[in-house]
């Protein structure tokens, strides 16, 4: 008895210990993003900020991938093995598309519309999708009226968010409905007619004005003459990398909004389905990490274009890093109540 409860303690203890240290890297990364991510005015972000939110990134993704590949390897776990399995694929490739797509921005200074990170991204969508499903392919879902009610409300609003999002800016009203009020109500200006009260003997001297006003125009054109032009040491495989994935933009700028809308409505089923239930607690940070996920996918998208001349790294990317914490506090408390529940049958037999 002596040997199994101090078991189960060490046990809770480490699975306290990874929750803490979850939390304190999100307090962290918070505090990060707070005193740093606005830059002074006129100024950009310098580059230690961008690789700094990468790296809480990239250690919240794969933390949370190796505690979901240790619930896979696990075969107590009561949710099944292959849920576990397609989420830690998932993380695991969002922190190689993470740390691809800092190589690419930050350290290369490209600003593609595609680059190889997405090759890491697009799985990512799709194994989360896989290990979602299958943690309900083999049960009944049982919802009540007022849950069906919820996911269609939450689907209906993400659906139409989305829809909104992928349309293009709005047109100026230029353009919509003529020309602005005041050009249309503006009176005609006539010209005026000359007066006859010069002496024709005066006449402007050709030897004072010409001399007068060329001479500024032609200094500031030595002026932008002598500033350096931008050079684009970009090595040629990026180059070419980057032009034969530029058709592939607007494919995946689809395919982002949907497969956020379809992993929301996932984890609010699978919420709703462990609803009260003993692993409700780890299906609760399941789906907050489901949704701050769509939450700062939502943002960039929104960011990116409708917002000119946006740098990634504003605060509301915070969510990305709260997702990859709450999927790994998931995962931990998946395995906890799954070891501790198949020690209590042990003694029960």
């Amino acid at each position: 008895m002596s040997s199994s409860a101090s078991q189960s303690q060490s046990k809770s203890i480490s699975v306290q210990a990874i929750v803490f240290a979850e939390i304190l890297l999100a307090v962290a990364a918070l505090l990060f993003f707070l005193l740093f991510s606005v830059p002074d005015p006129g100024q950009t972000r310098p580059d230690w900020y961008s690789y700094g939110a990468s790296a809480f990134e990239i250690v919240a993704f794969f933390s949370a991938s190796w505690l979901c590949f240790r619930n896979w390897n696990s075969p107590q776990i009561v949710s099944g093995r292959r849920v576990w399995l397609g989420i830690g694929l998932g993380m695991l490739c969002y922190g190689i598309g993470t740390i691809l797509f800092t190589y690419w921005e930050t350290y290369l200074g490209r600003e593609a519309d595609v680059s190889l990170g997405d090759f890491f991204y697009v799985p990512t969508y799709l194994f989360l999708a896989w290990g979602m499903i299958m943690a309900f392919a083999d049960r009944r879902l049982n919802l009540d009226l007022w849950q069906w009610l919820t996911v269609g409300a939450i689907a209906a609003v993400s659906i139409a968010f989305a829809t909104w999002l992928t349309l293009k800016p709005d047109t100026p009203s230029a353009l919509l409905f003529g020309e602005p009020a005041i050009a249309q109500t503006a009176p005609v200006q006539t010209k005026p007619t000359p007066r006859a009260t010069v002496a024709p003997t005066v006449r402007p001297s050709p030897v004072v004005t010409p001399a007068a006003t060329p001479k500024p125009v032609i200094e500031e054109k030595k002026i932008e003459d002598k500033q350096p032009a931008k050079v684009d040491n970009a090595p040629e495989w990026v180059k070419s990398v980057e032009e034969a994935l530029a058709p592939l933009k607007s494919s995946l700028d689809y395919f982002y909004v949907l497969a956020d809308v379809f992993i929301l409505i996932i984890a609010t089923t699978l919420l709703l389905a462990f609803w009260g239930g003993r692993f409700s607690q780890s299906w609760r940070m399941i789906a907050a990490a489901a949704f701050c996920l769509y939450i700062a996918d939502m943002w960039f998208k929104y960011a990116t274009t409708r917002l000119e001349n946006y740098q990634s790294g504003g605060l509301v990317e915070i969510f990305w890093i709260f997702s990859g914490v709450l999927f790994g506090i998931g995962a931990a408390l998946e395995y906890d109540l799954s070891r501790s529940r198949r020690s209590g049958s042990r003694r029960r037999a």
